[in-house]
């Protein structure tokens, strides 16, 4: 297992929080505004949803899952690349499948097949490996607490179940899908509890984790706010900024 360096100059940026809160469009604004390279760990586990399903392996088939995210980490299958505001590009196998992972299918489909411990070990040395030189800020449910518990800066992102499923309605509406708001907030509320409760690697708030409300600001503003802590911790972290 790869180790989880101590030596890094860069820091490492941890950002959890529950679905909804704004995590993907927070954290590539904040790695753009700090020159970091941004690694979405949500789009992992929604790639091997999307994989499963493809190879008509059963959300709940841990085994299965397991040889396949295996399968998929050592063929070096996934690969993330850049996009000017906007969320990195996925691709699977050369495939570009950013937007085949982002319905509310593979969302469901990510929370159920990232309950295994299998699939997460697959994915975890990953994950670790393309963060550990730092200069990096990574998204998800335990990058804080799992992937990078010794990370510099640990944030815990959220908003109320309500503003969330606003978000989410207006982002499925936006682009062409039918869904209703009441649908929407059931959705949210259901994926909290899936990935609050599940068995391993609940989703919770870090001790050292900083709570962010999102709920009365703009993107924005919480990329402003959480950029200047960030900063903040500059002389403890070697960004080479005076703090």
């Amino acid at each position: 297992m790869t180790s989880i360096t101590s030596s890094r100059t860069r820091p490492i940026v941890a950002i959890d929080g529950p679905a909804g809160a704004g995590k993907s469009s927070v954290a590539r604004r904040l790695a753009e505004r700090l020159g970091f390279v941004l690694v979405d760990t949500g789009a992992l586990y929604r790639t091997v949803a999307l994989a499963a399903q493809r190879d008509g392996i059963a959300f709940d088939d841990a085994e299965g899952l397991e040889r396949l995210t295996h399968s998929l980490v050592a063929a070096n299958a996934i690969a993330f690349a850049p996009a000017q505001g906007r969320e990195p590009r996925v691709s699977f196998s050369g495939e570009d499948i950013s937007d085949a992972i982002r319905t509310p299918e593979m969302g469901m489909g990510a929370s159920i097949v990232s309950a295994h411990p299998g699939v997460r070990a697959a994915l975890l040395d990953l994950q670790r490996k393309l963060g550990e030189g730092g200069g990096v800020v990574l998204e998800g449910r335990d990058i804080g607490t799992v992937v990078f518990p010794d990370a510099d800066v640990k944030f815990f992102l959220t908003a109320s179940p309500e503003v969330r499923a606003t978000r989410r309605f207006e982002e499925l509406v936006a682009k062409g899908q039918s869904v209703t708001f009441e649908g929407t907030l059931e959705e949210v509320k259901k994926r909290d509890a899936q990935d609050m409760n599940r068995a391993h690697a609940p989703l919770r708030r870090a001790p050292t984790a900083i709570l962010i409300d999102s709920s009365g600001n703009t993107v924005d503003e919480t990329v402003s706010k959480m950029a200047d802590i960030v900063l903040a911790h500059g002389k403890n972290v070697n960004t080479g900024e005076e703090g």
